[in-house]
């Protein structure tokens, strides 16, 4: 999809190795999207979620693979269940991809809806088929299947239209791209998505199952070391940015100094990072941006 910005900052250590079906809890099983890359780390994690004839879908894969049709209607023929609706936790193609290919693949697909929140700007979407709009949701909206309650909770920062999906049975959180497995996210606008966290910091989750990656258990923990990053981060950049403060930089010169273990072909998606942290910091009266020949170049303001 055009304008798609890479979701992930990328995971340069050992990724943990995860089935391509689990049982996760009684009420909640995942289906990876069958798309692995260094920015989508093991896959897609698609979750069916319910105990009952009828269940929730989230997230659809990247579409595309006949290896993870194949298992979910494996998995919907074992449980004898059917999907009542889709719910997609932002635009993004490893995210929405998929749409088409179950909808193909199932019997009821007259009957399911594909529900998200709107994109901001966006009048109006299209689910990858033209036949097939989605449902807009509202944040705080509830949807019930049997064994399970999910209420969505407008998430931006990622992408304007981001959600995460709260499981009340469980105290946990189907975080999207907020909070992955392994390694950390990036973001559209940091101001947003350190909200963002704040609001899932607020619900306290026992659980988090993530957009990429294996299941957090402790997921208070795991929200907080989120929120200390992005802050560490911050500081080694103004850092950078301050060895010589008569010096002007670029974000990507602030990368090879504060990402030295991140691998070169993720410091495109870490220069977006940095970029993002720059903004903030320069409404903040921290830092001032230079229009040069070469592109923006940052100085200190303090």
């Amino acid at each position: 999809m055009a304008g798609w910005v890479s979701s992930y900052s990328g995971f340069a250590g050992n990724l943990v190795s995860l089935p391509t079906v689990e049982q996760l809890s009684p009420r909640v099983l995942r289906i990876l999207g069958c798309n692995p890359s260094p920015m989508t780390l093991q896959g897609t994690n698609t979750y069916l979620v319910g105990t009952g004839k009828s269940r929730v879908l989230i997230d659809t894969g990247s579409g595309g693979s006949s290896e993870y049709i194949a298992k979910l209607k494996e998995v919907l023929s074992d449980s004898q269940s059917s999907i009542q609706e889709v719910l997609i936790t932002h635009w993004h193609p490893d995210h929405v991809g998929g749409i088409v290919d179950i909808l193909k693949s199932i019997d009821n697909s007259g009957h399911v809806k594909i529900s998200k929140l709107p994109q901001e700007g966006v009048t109006e979407e299209i689910s990858s088929n033209t036949e097939h709009r989605y449902n807009y949701l509202k944040d705080g909206e509830e949807i019930v299947t049997e064994g399970a309650t999910l209420k969505v909770l407008h998430t931006p920062g990622h992408t304007t239209d981001h959600m995460i999906v709260y499981l009340k049975e469980e105290n946990a959180v189907f975080s999207g791209d907020c909070i992955l497995g392994q390694g950390t996210a990036v973001f559209e606008d940091l101001y947003t998505y350190m909200k963002s966290l704040e609001v899932i910091l607020n619900l306290s989750p026992c659980l988090i199952y993530p957009g990429h990656g294996p299941v957090i258990e402790e997921g208070v923990n795991k929200i907080k070391e989120y929120i200390q990053h992005r802050n560490t981060r911050e500081k080694q950049i103004l850092q950078a940015i301050g060895e010589k403060p008569e010096n002007s930089v670029t974000a990507m010169d602030i990368v090879k100094k504060v990402y030295v273990e991140t691998p070169w072909y993720l410091h495109k998606a870490a220069e977006n990072n940095v970029n993002h942290h720059l903004t903030k910091l320069e409404k903040e009266g921290q830092v001032c941006s230079i229009d040069s020949s070469s592109g923006k170049r940052w100085k200190s303001s303090l």
